[in-house]
């Protein structure tokens, strides 16, 4: 086994900075550039050394970094956004000289069907424990509940990613629609979007990120 230790390069900060790079409001980007927070980010994920993760929308890679630090066995990253190609080619070129399968797909997640991007190796029955697989991302805004309800359906019906069985997915939203995803019976959140998640997932409120870590 290789392990993957990237060399040293610029930080995320650096990065937009030298592409000259901004977040695009009518997308709702959002960047995170601290690396401790997207470390703490993947650590929430659990284990995923040696496993199949793919990342919603890496934008410059700032939780791109911290994945593969975890030595995956594949990474599939989809980004929508072909302003951060260079960013995202460079990286799957580095990463190529380790035991790390990187693979980037330059899309809309909203059209992608995620069964067919991971492999059935690790394919699990419903009931079983769940597949080393995993879902990461720091969602933008406008997409992230519109995602979530997709995801949920299939999950009801034990399609796309989750035809390889009960797949984990760790997901930034906004705190609003974090708190409704989580609310309980009789708390004033609580509403249809509540219900669905509860039904089909367990839901856990990780943690709250801070505004000003979002550029």
């Amino acid at each position: 086994m290789v392990s993957l230790r990237l060399p040293p390069t610029p930080t995320v900060r650096d990065i937009i900075k030298l592409y000259r790079l901004s977040a695009i409001k009518q997308l709702s980007q959002n960047f995170l550039m601290n690396e401790a927070l997207t470390d703490k980010i993947v650590k929430s994920v659990g284990k995923i050394y040696n496993s199949q993760v793919l990342e919603v929308g890496p934008g410059p890679g700032g939780i791109t970094r911290s994945i593969l630090k975890k030595n995956p066995k594949k990474l599939i990253v989809v980004e929508k956004d072909q302003r951060f190609r260079p960013i995202l080619d460079l990286m799957e070129s580095i990463v190529s000289a380790s035991d790390v399968d990187m693979t980037l797909i330059y899309n809309d997640i909203m059209s992608i069907n995620t069964k067919d991007v991971f492999s059935f190796k690790e394919k699990k029955e419903w009931n079983d424990e769940c597949p080393n697989i995993f879902i990461v991302g720091n969602l933008p805004f406008s997409i992230s509940t519109a995602l979530i309800i997709k995801w949920l359906h299939a999950i009801s019906k034990q399609t796309e990613a989750w035809s390889h069985g009960r797949v984990r997915m760790t997901l930034t939203f906004q705190k609003e629609v974090a708190e409704r995803l989580v609310a309980d019976v009789m708390e004033n959140q609580r509403c249809r979007l509540s219900v669905m998640a509860q039904t089909w997932t367990l839901p856990k409120l990780q943690f709250i990120i801070p505004g000003k870590l979002f550029f």
